[in-house]
């Protein structure tokens, strides 16, 4: 497995940050957030699911992988680091939700989703949420008020754990847009704040 790694070597605390289902792992999104958080003395890990990888040695384009396919990469990614007392996993978008999904099974420190898929854009019925009303570890969903992806609104009226917090960028969509870079630096310090609290 490859990985991309910021911060320090010895950082109490390691973030295991997935990338969305279009976006590979040195993408600029992804960047800026590693970088960010590990300029705060945060070690951050960056990895590609096995669809991205093929996509970027040319060998196919397409669909993220099956659920399963998804999921056990990030058991062998987390086995690979040594186990999850130490880390917080999550990511944006798909990498996050998938994070989400066996959290609780790996007995991570924490999860960070960035832009969480509640449901597909334009279908609010189909939602992402039955293991999150039950989640057991401490996690922290940071999501833009407008997401099409689950606004403020739609988001007010769903049971969730106690054990998630939430926190809204004002007018932001799914990637933070618009004032992007002034929505990266609330979404790095919310990021910082949380890894470093678990």
């Amino acid at each position: 497995m490859d990985f991309l790694i910021d911060g320090p070597e010895d950082s109490r605390r390691t973030f295991v940050f997935a990338h969305g289902a279009g976006g590979a792992m040195d993408g600029s999104f992804m960047t800026r957030v590693a970088r960010g958080i590990a300029a705060e003395e945060i070690r951050v890990v960056r990895f590609e699911f096995p669809y991205m990888s093929a996509r970027r040695r040319g060998e196919r384009r397409g669909m993220p992988d099956r659920q399963p396919i998804l999921l056990d990469c990030w058991r062998d990614v987390v086995r690979e680091l040594g186990g999850g007392e130490r880390l917080v996993i999550g990511g944006k978008s798909l990498g996050g939700r998938m994070a989400s999904i066996v959290a609780d099974e790996l007995a991570v420190a924490g999860l960070l989703c960035l832009g969480y898929p509640f449901h597909p854009p334009g279908q609010p019925a189909k939602l992402r949420t039955a293991h999150l009303e039950t989640l057991k570890t401490q996690a922290l969903i940071v999501q833009g008020t407008r997401d099409p992806f689950g606004t403020q609104d739609d988001v007010s009226t769903y049971v969730l754990s106690p054990a998630i917090q939430l926190e809204w960028i004002a007018g932001g969509d799914h990637s933070f847009k618009p004032r992007e870079r002034e929505n990266l630096e609330t979404v790095i310090a919310a990021s910082v704040r949380f890894i470093t609290s678990v």
